[in-house]
């Protein structure tokens, strides 16, 4: 009776440690959120200190001119480079809550610099070729969703003046309110962007999010067997790296 008991305890146990091997694996494979974190204004200054760069210092007024979007910096690889995208909560069938994430490096533009304050911001992103971490979500987007075979690119274009915080040029990171003109899915609405900015030299990083509603641009989610919904509110965000030129 002992031994049997004793046998028993040991098929309990190695059955609990099963549970809980099988329990992670369900959870690390099929459950947990792997979506990228949304940029941040520290890990794109890392960048910009591994960048190196020509060492120009002072007030704004130095800051004067034209200056490029440079995807030369970083890399997308570790989104440590330049890069535009998407952020949006949905339910995924036996799954529940994710995250989707979709970003692209295909961003060019150009920002103007006159005196304390940033004139002008002409962005354009090649939506074709977005990635997640899903060729399927990927795929439907061509069609569905952003329809992007039909909509390819997403604009930004400021609307208003952005004074240039005071000693940019001397402290490092510094944050401000972007108001310009939004399209996308062809649609253009007037939005105002919370941006962070670092300086090293002449390469400066914006890093920033807007939140998005996907009916003010005329876009329906492309819900499916396996997305079983996709919440109406979701952000567009984004690090761009710009060189003066």
């Amino acid at each position: 009776m002992a031994r049997s008991r004793r046998t028993l305890g040991i098929l309990a146990g190695v059955a609990v440690v099963i549970l809980v091997i099988v329990g992670f694996g369900t959870w690390y494979f099929f459950i947990r959120d792997d979506a990228p974190e949304a940029a941040n204004i520290e890990t794109a200054g890392e960048t910009l200190d591994q960048a190196g760069g020509s060492e120009e210092t002072g007030g704004a007024n130095t800051l004067d001119g034209s200056w490029a979007v440079d995807t030369s910096v970083g890399s997308f690889d570790d989104f440590s480079g330049t890069w535009a995208g998407y952020r949006f909560d949905e339910e995924l069938a036996s799954i529940g809550a994710n995250t989707a994430v979709g970003r692209t490096p295909d961003v060019t533009g150009t920002m103007e610099v006159a005196g304390d304050e940033v004139t002008a911001v002409d962005v354009e992103v090649n939506v074709t070729t977005l990635q997640s971490d899903s060729g399927t979500r990927d795929g439907a987007l061509r069609s569905r969703g952003l329809e992007t075979d039909q909509f390819p690119t997403a604009t930004f274009a400021l609307t208003q003046p952005v004074s240039l915080p005071s000693g940019l040029g001397e402290c490092g990171t510094a944050s401000a309110s972007a108001t310009g003109n939004l399209t996308i899915h062809g649609v253009t609405k007037e939005v105002t962007l919370d941006v962070d900015v670092d300086l090293s030299g002449s390469t400066a990083a914006v890093v920033g999010q807007a939140p998005v509603m996907l009916s003010d641009f005329g876009i329906d989610a492309p819900t499916g067997f396996t997305v079983l919904s996709i919440n109406e509110q979701g952000t567009f965000e984004f690090q761009i790296f710009f060189s003066r030129q």
